[in-house]
């Protein structure tokens, strides 16, 4: 299991010849977002939920598969898929009950949410349990040391019931527009490693 985020100085970031499908969480990821940031910058497509306030976890799978399914380039180069926050949750139901996955070649899983915390709020109670099976593609969690929303020992526990590699990522709070992180060239350089 890895604990740490590449050094900069192995930073790979030449261009990732797959399609990226960018998963938002609860509310949507907003424009200072690294997710919105991948999106100008790299030309992901950002899939799109019918509801972000309160957010139905079948709805979101139903809304992931038609995306999916729709895209007529992925049965000879499958997507690569990032999550962030609720978007990890809901590609961990997905893989579970899709027939589709594999359309999926990774998954890059950032700041997954403990939705099980007594405090979440109840837009996100119809998300518990949460799904633990083993995923059906390679998949990386990246982590940060103070989460507010999910402990990192929560994390890495999700990660090994994923089968999923584990990285924390340090202090970054939910690794959101708040962690001051930009375009996030690290986690850019890790989405390539697992494409490759």
């Amino acid at each position: 299991m890895s604990t740490h985020a590449i050094p900069p100085n192995d930073l790979d970031l030449s261009p990732i010849m797959r399609p990226v499908y960018l998963l938002p969480g609860w509310m949507n990821s907003d424009p200072d977002h690294w997710q919105s940031e991948w999106q100008r910058l790299h030309g992901d497509t950002r899939v799109e939920q019918n509801d972000w306030e309160w957010p139905r976890r079948g709805d979101w799978m139903a809304r992931l598969d038609e995306v999916l399914q729709q895209d007529g380039r992925l049965g000879d180069q499958p997507a690569l898929l990032v999550a962030h926050s609720l978007g990890c949750q809901l590609v961990a139901a997905w893989a579970e009950h899709s027939s589709h996955t594999r359309l999926v070649a990774g998954a890059l899983l950032v700041a997954p949410p403990d939705t099980e915390r007594e405090e979440m709020p109840p837009q996100l109670h119809n998300w518990r349990p949460i799904r633990r099976p083993r995923l059906p593609f390679p998949a990386l969690v990246v982590a940060s040391n103070d989460d507010p929303f999910c402990a990192p020992e929560r994390a890495a526990g999700m990660a090994a019931d994923w089968g999923a590699a584990f990285v924390l990522a340090g202090p970054l709070g939910h690794i959101n527009a708040g962690s001051g992180l930009g375009a996030w060239p690290e986690g850019r350089a890790m989405l390539k490693r697992l494409a490759g």
